[in-house]
């Protein structure tokens, strides 16, 4: 295995190591809340579904990298191929969908009971499950187009095609394939640009409410961060992470349309940064979501004390 592998290795195996446990953590911790409390309020429901779609990125997408990078051949058929990246597309796209709905689902909780927000409040706040319904069908009928041409990677080479691991997805012509680049840039710039409009509110009014904060400290009224502030200060890390990851993937895509044909080691790049969002976002969750927070801290201080208490409980003979 040559240096190029090695670091390609290393750099999926690590988005792996982050997006699995860290996913399914988020996904078992509020199936675990839904059970008990027998209700999960609806930001924590987008919150499931987003880690759902990541979960599946990174098991459609980073896991065959690494087989690939660590020299295993021929895993997938045509079949298959078709499968893995219909999944990969899909809940890509559901990743983008379910992230600029949280964004906005934020905005308009935290936005003041009056004229049009109201009626926002009663219905986008109570019913985010239409909503996601409603994207997933649209992306599970958008995304069979794109995987007809896919297959099995072969020794026969198309000037015009998506070279993704074990598979290639081929256009007839380079005006199909910059279409379907553009088509799905323009959607997913569509969905950035709502992430950024709700974001902008959302700090301006945490930028109202910390200007209150110290009037009110300042007349020795001290008050404490409410919990939409901390949901707002989530969600904005969360789409200045998507935002950042998103600029940079369609960079990457501008550049590789001057190229006469891509290269694997272009795309694997492309690949990594767009799976980083599946492999970091839920990092940002678990740190900001105080119950998340609380979990994963208890079970790290029980696994701390029961190694304690293992040590201690060693017995040591001294012999002559």
């Amino acid at each position: 295995m040559d240096l190029n592998q090695m670091l390609k290795a290393a750099a999926f195996m690590l988005l792996m190591i982050m997006g699995i446990p860290g996913n399914v953590f988020i996904l078992g911790q509020f199936t675990y809340i839904r059970m008990k409390e027998r209700k999960l309020l609806s930001y924590n429901i987008i919150l499931t579904v987003l880690s759902f779609n990541n979960l599946l990125i990174v098991i459609s997408r980073v896991i065959p990298q690494t087989l690939d990078a660590i020299g295993v051949e021929n895993l997938l058929d045509d079949t298959e191929c078709k499968l893995v990246l219909y999944t990969y597309r899909v809940n890509r796209a559901m990743s983008i969908g379910v992230t600029s709905l949280l964004s906005c689902h934020q905005c308009i909780l935290i936005a003041p009971m009056t004229g049009i927000w109201v009626h926002l409040k009663q219905k986008v706040s109570k019913n985010p499950g239409i909503i996601i319904l409603v994207c997933c069908i649209m992306n599970l009928s958008t995304y069979p187009v794109f995987v007809m041409n896919a297959h099995a990677r072969s020794n026969i080479s198309t000037v015009y095609a998506l070279h993704v691991i074990y598979c290639d997805a081929e256009f007839i012509t380079q005006i199909s394939y910059i279409a379907n680049g553009v088509f799905y840039t323009v959607r997913d710039l569509i969905f950035v640009t709502l992430m950024i409009a709700a974001s902008s509110y959302i700090v301006y009014t945490l930028f109202s409410h910390e200007r209150s904060m110290r009037r009110m400290k300042s007349l020795n009224k001290p008050q404490r961060r409410s919990a939409k502030d901390k949901a707002s200060r989530a969600v904005f890390l969360l789409v200045a992470l998507y935002v950042v990851l998103f600029g940079l993937d369609n960079s990457l895509w501008i550049y590789t349309l001057s190229l006469p044909k891509v290269s694997t080691e272009m795309n694997d790049i492309r690949i990594f940064v767009a799976c980083c969002y599946a492999a970091l976002s839920p990092i940002l969750i678990i740190i900001t979501n105080p119950k998340l927070k609380h979990t994963c801290l208890y079970l790290y201080t029980q696994r701390i004390c029961k190694n304690t208490i293992s040590n201690n409980g060693n017995v040591y003979f001294i012999t002559a």
